[in-house]
C-alpha cells in the first residue's frame, strides 16, 4: 500500500487518540474538581454545575477518538486459541472478515449518530442544567466516527491486499494479546 497513505492514516488515528486522551484527562479533572467541591460545600464551594452532562456528552467522543488507533494497531481483543495453528493464508482471510465486520459496525454507528444529530437538531433538545443543545454531543461524536470510517475503510483495503499477495502488512502480534 502507498506509504504516504499509510503515514496519513496512521497520523490521523494517532492524532484522534491523542485528542481523545486530552478530552479524557479533561473529563477526569472535571469529575475530580466537582467531587472535591462537593466535599467542601460547607465552606462555600460546590460541584461544577452540569458536570454529569459534560461527562455524558464527551464520553462517546472519547470512545470514537480511541477506536481508529485501536483498530490500526490491532488492539482489539482477539482469541486465537483455535487460529494460532492455522495456516497464515487462512488467518489473513479471518482478519479480512473481522475487518469488514468492524468497518460495518463503525459505519452503522456513524449512520445512527447522523440520524441522532438530525433528530436532536430538529427537535431542539437541550440538556437540563447547562441548556446546551444535545445535538452538539451527537455531532462531535459523529465527526470522529466518520474519521473512524476512513480508517476502517483503509484497514479493509489493507486486509484485501494481504489476502491477494499472501503477505501480512501489520504483524498480528502488534495488538492486544489475550
Amino acid at each position: 500500500m502507498n506509504s504516504k497513505i499509510k503515514v496519513a492514516v496512521e497520523w490521523l488515528a494517532r492524532t484522534l487518540a491523542l485528542l481523545g486522551g486530552f478530552v479524557l484527562i479533561s473529563m477526569i479533572i472535571i469529575t475530580c474538581v466537582s467531587i472535591f467541591g462537593r466535599t467542601l460545600i460547607n465552606i462555600g464551594l460546590g460541584p461544577i454545575p452540569g458536570d454529569f452532562e459534560l461527562i455524558e456528552a464527551l464520553a462517546a467522543f472519547v470512545v470514537f477518538a480511541f477506536l481508529p488507533w485501536c483498530q490500526i494497531t490491532r488492539g482489539h481483543a482477539a482469541v486465537d486459541i483455535f487460529t494460532a495453528f492455522l495456516p497464515d493464508n487462512f488467518n489473513r482471510w479471518i482478519d479480512l472478515i473481522a475487518e469488514i465486520l468492524m468497518g460495518l459496525a463503525i459505519f452503522i454507528i456513524a449512520w445512527k449518530l447522523w440520524d441522532g444529530t438530525i433528530s436532536k437538531t430538529k427537535y431542539g433538545e437541550t440538556t437540563f442544567i447547562l441548556q446546551f443543545p444535545i445535538w452538539w454531543a451527537y455531532a462531535l461524536s459523529l465527526s470522529v466516527a466518520l474519521l473512524g470510517c476512513l480508517v476502517a475503510f483503509y484497514m479493509i483495503i489493507l486486509r484485501i491486499i494481504e489476502v491477494i499477495y499472501g503477505k501480512t502488512e501489520i504483524n498480528s502480534n502488534s495488538g492486544a494479546v489475550h
